[in-house]
């Protein structure tokens, strides 16, 4: 039995789009920038998920989680509104439960927690059920080390070390060898444009769950650019 986790920041109207992750036969879905559930009218043909959590401040544009097949999701009750949009999830019905932290990483009122400083700050209040648990973080954490403020303990180097530290690392950095900031398959193109290749959407997790990783994938950019600027970023690990 396999667990496959796609983690992808649809552009909002997710609805109009599903089908074009569905197709993937995914277990778990974190989709940032999704309507509220009671907006999702899909079609006949969409198969309906076990479970949808969402959270956010507009009822057009929050994050979404869904689960398929024999995976159920609840939204723990440590959950702090005050993080925004980073959300920890118990994560059941396969051969291993673990908890999951959906992330879309958007707080750019927040001057001391813009972005990546809203992941540094969530990883620190949520630090106890980071230790010696089977975690995975996942979603789109609009940071790369390319983009570090040295002065700013809350930027993309620190987050990574961080988690490291707590033994939980980067899929892909780990299944393609790759270094932070030097990623050869982009996730996002700014404005849809080719020439503006960034890597900004991650799926994180701890060892005894990076034991279990078969393939990382990240969509093509001329298969998903009418769908959303950002690229889906699939990770599938054995049960």
């Amino acid at each position: 039995m396999k667990v496959k986790i796609i983690t992808w920041n649809c552009n909002m109207a997710y609805r109009k789009k599903a089908a074009f992750i569905l197709a993937h036969k995914p277990d778990i879905v974190i989709v940032p920038e999704c309507e509220h559930p009671d907006k999702l009218k899909f079609d006949e043909s969409i198969i309906s998920p076990n479970n949808i959590v969402w959270h956010g401040a507009n009822e057009n544009k929050g994050l979404a989680v869904f689960s398929y097949n024999n995976y159920k999701l609840q939204l723990l009750d440590v959950h702090k509104p005050r993080l925004k949009t980073i959300l920890p999830i118990a994560v059941t019905g396969g051969q291993k439960e673990f908890t999951l932290f959906a992330v879309w990483a958007n707080n750019p009122r927040d001057k001391q927690n813009q972005y990546v400083g809203q992941v540094w700050k969530a990883i620190h209040q949520y630090k106890n059920l980071l230790s010696g648990t089977s975690a995975i973080l996942a979603g789109d954490f609009n940071s790369n080390t390319i983009w570090d403020r040295p002065r700013r303990k809350g930027n993309h180097s620190n987050v990574v070390a961080y988690l490291e530290k707590k033994g939980i690392y980067s899929t892909y950095h780990h299944h393609f060898s790759q270094v932070q900031g030097r990623e050869a398959h982009p996730t996002l193109y700014m404005y849809r444009h080719e020439d503006k290749p960034y890597h900004i959407d991650y799926c994180f997790a701890s060892k005894d769950i990076l034991d279990k990783l078969e393939t990382v994938e990240v969509g093509a950019y001329k298969e998903w650019k009418q769908l959303s600027d950002h690229k889906p970023l699939i990770a599938t690990f054995r049960d």
